[in-house]
């Protein structure tokens, strides 16, 4: 995690708007929570930034932040160099936003779950020609201007997801530098999580990590949620959720809450403060259920959000979750973490090759 000092993640809602309507979180929110466009004056969001962040991390994120490409203009040419920026999107109105912005951009996360037709079923018809396209567009702007550094398939797993044909599909078919995944929980209705992960998610979560570990060189760092979990193992492990959410990094909702989550619009216990004001990190003690468990040094609680907000799933459901992750860390240990030992007694692989801090690239690791 970041040390005192160091520059923080802000996650800047364009708006609460969203041109998909997606299965899984039902398009953007209602605007009572999240306004169309913001409330307050961008002056005054810079100021709160420089004043608290010599070299901030900056996401646009939504809704879709597309929907509103007016305030990431306006930020981007206020910050100018003095920050790094990145993007979460569904890409499809790639077009609204000059060439020059793209290519200010450190990281594109684009929203696409894997294959056509699990793309499709879930996000809707078309969407995943779509996201190609932005994709095509977003390396032609690279080879162009040197921008953006990083594209990487930001997938949602479902109940249809077979992960290492979906991941695969995405890394090797369509190119993406990386992919990284979330399970379909939480804000969904309750689904059966661990008879989904017994017979279909870890055995390919395993036929996944050996791919990595064939070549664990050049593939670790591509499949996020591997390499987050190497990283914490040589790097002295999470002591807080990986996302860094309330704690090192936040969202600024378009009515000017300061939130600690993004996607917490609704919920009272993520407001830490207003761009007026500023803000105040959230308590250590919503992690206190985690942290006497063996696996917290290697997932953080995986998502303070889920932690904390007990009104969507059972507690059932939330072990399973939590059963699921414990799981994925195992085939992590077993299968890449030899091949990565291997590696670095050779010589091939470097502690500093190891490293990843999610906050560069807004991720939250642990799926």
């Amino acid at each position: 995690m970041r040390g005192p000092g160091q520059a923080m993640l802000w996650f800047i809602l364009t708006t609460g708007a969203c041109n998909l309507s997606c299965h899984y979180c039902g398009g953007g929110f209602p605007p009572k929570y999240s306004p169309p466009k913001p409330q307050y004056k961008v002056e005054d969001l810079v100021g709160l930034i420089e004043k608290s962040d010599p070299r901030p991390v900056v996401f646009f994120y939504g809704g879709e932040p597309l929907v509103n490409t007016g305030l990431v203009i306006e930020l981007i040419d206020l910050l100018g160099d003095r920050a790094i920026y990145g993007i979460q999107t569904n890409g499809i109105l790639y077009k609204r936003l000059p060439e020059k912005y793209w290519a200010k951009f450190r990281t594109v996360l684009l929203s696409i779950d894997g294959r056509e037709s699990i793309t499709d079923a879930w996000r809707g018809r078309g969407v995943y020609n779509k996201v190609v396209h932005a994709l095509g567009f977003l390396k032609d702007v690279r080879e162009k201007l040197g921008g953006p550094e990083t594209i990487i398939a930001r997938m949602t797993a479902t109940i249809d997801t077979r992960i290492d044909i979906d991941v695969l599909h995405l890394l090797k078919g369509l190119g993406f530098d990386k992919a990284h995944w979330q399970i379909d929980a939480v804000w969904s209705e309750e689904w059966p999580v661990a008879a989904w992960a017994r017979e279909y998610y870890l055995p390919r979560l395993v036929k996944l990590a050996r791919w990595v570990a064939s070549r664990v060189k050049e593939r670790l760092y591509r499949v996020i949620p591997f390499h987050g979990i190497v990283s914490a193992l040589y790097n002295g492990g999470y002591n807080w959720a990986p996302c860094g959410a309330g704690r090192n990094a936040i969202a600024v909702n378009t009515d000017g809450r300061i939130l600690a989550c993004p996607i917490a619009v609704r919920e009272e216990w993520a407001t830490i403060g207003e761009i007026s004001t500023g803000f105040k990190p959230v308590n250590e003690s919503m992690m206190r259920e985690c942290v006497s468990c063996g696996y917290y040094p290697l997932c953080g609680g995986r998502c303070l959000y889920a932690q904390v907000e007990k009104n969507y799933w059972s507690k059932e459901k939330l072990q399973e979750l939590d059963w699921v992750t414990r799981k994925t860390i195992d085939v992590v240990l077993r299968v890449i973490v030899p091949s990565v030992e291997k590696a670095v007694e050779r010589g091939e692989i470097s502690l500093e090759d190891l490293s990843y801090d999610p906050l560069l690239e807004s991720t939250e690791v642990i799926p």
